[in-house]
């Protein structure tokens, strides 16, 4: 599933002190990401969290991928 990361997470500087969330709740994506990386699957997360949906987790994984893209020139 492909989802514009833009239409699912914000970042606020009053909130969590500007980490990137999930628009209107206090869920940092890097928590969303970190599930993902110890193996639960989109379901099991959704279970701990049961305000979140699959195209929120979706867009957490497309902006990581977006991060891990940019380039910096050195």
């Amino acid at each position: 599933m492909h989802v514009k990361w833009q239409d699912y997470i914000e970042s606020t500087p009053d909130v969590l002190r500007g980490k990137p969330r999930i628009k209107g709740a206090r869920i940092p994506v890097s928590l969303v990401l970190g599930y993902l990386a110890e193996g639960y699957s989109a379901e099991n997360i959704i279970a701990e969290f049961p305000d979140l949906t699959e195209q929120q987790i979706a867009a957490c994984l497309d902006y990581a991928r977006e991060l891990a893209a940019f380039e910096v020139d050195v």
